[in-house]
């Protein structure tokens, strides 16, 4: 009787009576339940910029601060924001639950506030089915949208302050465009770390919109308060964060204007990708296709129609109003990957209408660089030659200072006067051995590479059960000490946990500046949290008052946020990284008779680079290694610098400040007048 229904016996999953009918009744005959006063509080959408000021109601939720939907013709990089899992889902599927939870015998972490509403969608049951069966399929966009481990509706954390004030979401400036696009990526960073998946972006999109975490939210025709002329983005999402470009899908924003007894839309700003046909790659001019008549589910084109962003670029025209326009080009580092280039403003010189390769009318749109704008785009077609080897560099001295010692060469140019080269000096890659060194230590003991999570590792444990690189790449946290495995541990070359031991990512170059002596940028574009490079030279026990190329641990530096913040992860307060490091003794390294590129990079009182030190294990060395990495996105050809921060031993004016030894002349706002 094996299998058969209704005995007690172990069933036979390959077996199921077809006699059998379930009466299973359609959806649309069901009614709907909805839960009485008793039962808890209604779900409210509130707006991205937090709950609602007034009694009267929720307003409307527009995610991306536009209340056109989005263009589903157009290509889309990067998937509409998300609201974020939970980081504890991750950790046990049973930290998450319909009901109360008790807090006796947990482990750390388990049990934590929840935020205010997080609620399981019915597709999640507890019958042991997987997520997502029995969804219907077809209804979402044609594009596969990223998957997360639960399906979680999630509503605003109503105790969080965003610290941005309702102005300052209208209207930003430099140093909130910077603070957004640094939260964002702290919190993209930490997903992606947690998570294992491509579903950061999204997510920390989602959560920093719905907790008020956005600036430039009021559409405007012309410049963006706090973003320049050259500036980077690595999403959509992030220009949408900071008020450039509104849509994450649509390739063309506008804003609509009352003209009489009708609304007349006026185009604000366009993302080219560089991929449809006649689109020009001049940098002083664009060939813009308009947007729609994309083949339809069946395959089948259409001619483009004048409306919305068509409509809105040929008001522009007649009016002559400035665009924006960014461009959108491959990312090196990524296979899939996009970069986008804020190339300051245009104007619309004409417009026409000719067929395209599928036989149908295209509006086409030439658009000219408003003059005596900062290079960008013009900057990167440039580089791009010089990689390419179509044109030279000009003002070369040297093609690689470095004499094959690094994987990639780094170019020694002076554009500003016959100088033929900085002070002699040998260049090493790494720190040269001290005259005192240490035992070496014992590493872990994984073969392969090192995982994030396994306990057994003693270089996991460490870092406190994490893996401190986001792919290898690129830091997620600062933290008191970074432990990277070492000569005695017996992981591959290409472990994740081996990231300053590999060397230079990015093409330099040793600049002379206009009047800072020289100085260090690179070709290539550097993501925020990337490697640069380590502060290579002698271990030195005091400074020489006559060194100028000594790192120096124990100066005062200029304190500021970087990590993520937990309430935006839904983490423990308390599980906070610290980011104040943790040194046994000061560590003083001198690069003036032997170093790297790191003794070009110059001081400025607002850094696009930062130092964090790096334990190496099993190196055998009495101190740590110094490693820079960059603080945000840094486009190609800007200069890097850091904090040299202020010596202790440092003179005080007025009893008050500590002030350096030499004058600044970074020439940022922020400027402290003196460092070293």
């Amino acid at each position: 009787m094996e299998g058969v229904p209704g005995i007690n016996t172990v069933p036979n999953p390959n077996y199921y009576d077809k006699s059998i009918v379930l009466d299973v009744k359609p959806l649309r005959s069901l009614k709907p339940v909805f839960p009485n006063g008793n039962q808890g509080p209604p779900f409210v959408g509130c707006p991205p910029f937090g709950p609602p000021s007034s009694s009267s109601g929720p307003s409307p939720f527009y995610p991306f601060g536009s209340q056109q939907p989005p263009d589903l013709n157009q290509t889309q990089d990067t998937p509409p924001p998300t609201f974020v899992t939970p980081l504890q889902s991750y950790r046990s599927p049973t930290e998450v639950s319909n009901g109360p939870s008790s807090s006796s015998g947990t482990k750390k972490g388990v049990g934590r506030p929840k935020r205010n509403a997080v609620s399981i969608a019915p597709s999640s049951s507890s019958s042991g089915t997987k997520r997502g069966a029995g969804r219907p399929k077809g209804t979402g966009n044609a594009k596969k949208k990223e998957k997360t481990s639960l399906d979680v509706v999630q509503v605003v954390k109503r105790d969080f302050d965003s610290g941005i004030s309702a102005p300052e979401r209208e209207d930003g400036n430099t140093d909130l465009v910077s603070s957004v696009l640094m939260r964002f990526d702290a919190v993209r960073r930490r997903l992606s770390q947690v998570e294992h998946g491509k579903a950061g972006t999204s997510k920390a999109a989602g959560v920093l919109m719905s907790n008020g975490v956005r600036t430039n939210m009021k559409k405007r025709v012309g410049t963006v308060p706090g973003i320049e002329v050259g500036d980077i983005f690595f999403s959509r999402i992030e220009m949408c964060l900071v008020g450039l470009h509104m849509q994450t899908m649509a390739g063309i924003d506008y804003i609509t204007s009352k003209v009489g007894a009708e609304e007349e839309p006026l185009a604000t700003s366009i993302v080219s990708s560089g991929r449809y046909d006649g689109e020009a790659q001049d940098p002083e001019s664009l060939i813009y296709s308009g947007q729609g008549g994309n083949a339809d589910k069946n395959g089948q084109a259409s001619d483009q129609k004048l409306e919305r962003g068509n409509l809105a670029l040929e008001k522009s025209l007649r009016k002559g109003n400035g665009v924006r326009v960014i461009r959108g080009e491959e990312d090196p580092a990524s296979k899939t990957g996009k970069i986008y280039i804020y190339d300051g403003v245009y104007t619309i010189s004409e417009s026409w209408v000719e067929k395209g390769k599928n036989g149908c009318n295209t509006f086409k749109y030439k658009l000219v660089r408003v003059p005596n704008q900062p290079p960008a785009f013009g900057v990167w077609k440039a580089v791009h030659k010089w990689k390419e080897g179509l044109t030279p560099r000009a003002n070369l001295i040297l093609p690689d200072i470095t004499s094959g010692v690094e994987s990639k060469p780094v170019s020694l140019v002076n554009d500003v006067d016959g100088e033929k080269g900085p002070s002699y000096f040998t260049y090493i890659s790494t720190l040269k051995p001290s005259k005192q060194t240490q035992p070496p230590t014992i590493g872990c003991s994984c073969h392969g590479s090192c995982a994030a999570g396994n306990l057994d590792c003693s270089c996991v444990r460490k870092n406190g059960g994490d893996l401190p690189y986001l792919n290898g790449v690129m830091l997620v946290s600062r933290r008191p000490m970074v432990y990277e495995c070492g000569t005695t541990c017996p992981c591959h070359a290409s472990c994740k946990n081996k990231v300053i031991q590999t060397g230079l990512k990015f093409r330099m170059e040793v600049f002379k500046t206009d009047h800072r002596g020289w100085g260090l940028r690179s070709w290539d574009p550097i993501r925020a949290g990337s490697f640069i490079c380590e502060y290579a030279g002698e271990v030195v026990r005091m400074e020489q008052e006559d060194d100028e190329f000594v790192f120096d641990t124990s100066r005062v530096y200029n304190s500021f946020k970087w990590n993520y913040e937990p309430a935006l992860v839904d983490e423990d307060p308390s599980d906070e990284v610290p980011e104040e490091f943790n040194l046994p003794s000061p560590v003083l390294i001198s690069a003036k008779s032997f170093g790297n590129v790191a003794r070009f990079m110059n001081h400025s009182c607002s850094p696009n680079v930062m130092w964090q030190p790096v334990f190496v294990e099993g190196s055998g060395e009495s101190v740590v290694h110094i490693a820079f990495f960059a603080i945000r996105h840094i486009p190609p050809m800007a200069e890097l610098t850091y904090d040299y921060g202020v010596s202790l031993a440092s003179e005080a004016r007025d009893g008050s400040l500590l002030h350096g030894k030499r004058k600044c002349l970074c020439g940022s706002v922020k400027c402290r007048g003196s460092f070293g």
